[in-house]
């Protein structure tokens, strides 16, 4: 598992707000920095993903990197493969289900997915976004279904530091 210590204002309003809202005493009228599922988390990824590839529409730099243990949802495998036409680099590191079919030429050419399988329980969940000059990183526990997605609480906390982002 990967974890992160902060002294982000920002990140701690963000999780003394779903604290609130988990015990009653609140809901979050918007996330500053984290994507929260079922409020944000799937358009904040979406945006991420189109934002990849309209970068390598332009011809700029263009990746996604993503290590989950489950890649079902069929919007966001959509969302990648409009990111592959585009140009985009795109791999992936999946531990068990993919419901993506990588390699396809005119569909998936620019993915490529590989499994992890061994005796050691592998649960980081990381997403990492490169669109031009931005990198952008995200760590946390959703893994990419519907249910993460849409019917429970799931957090992303972007990853700021570019050294902690290079690791």
């Amino acid at each position: 598992d990967v974890g992160l210590f902060t002294a982000d204002e920002e990140i701690g309003a963000d999780v003394a707000d779903l604290f609130n809202y988990l015990t009653g005493f609140g809901k979050p009228q918007r996330f500053r920095k984290l994507l929260v599922a079922p409020f944000t988390l799937r358009s904040g990824l979406v945006d991420e993903i189109r934002a990849v590839a309209a970068a390598a529409d332009a011809g700029e730099r263009a990746r996604i990197r993503l290590k989950v243990n489950h890649l079902v949802d069929p919007k966001i495998v959509d969302e990648l493969y409009a990111a592959s036409k585009a140009g985009a680099t795109i791999d992936i590191v999946a531990r068990t289900s993919c419901t993506l079919r990588p390699g396809v030429k005119g569909l998936s050419k620019n993915i490529r997915v590989r499994s992890i399988v061994g005796r050691f329980l592998e649960h980081s969940r990381i997403y990492a976004f490169e669109a031009g000059e931005r990198a952008t990183t995200y760590i946390g526990s959703p893994d990419l279904m519907p249910r993460n997605l849409d019917h429970r609480i799931e957090v992303l906390v972007p990853v700021e530091n570019a050294r902690v982002r290079q690791d």
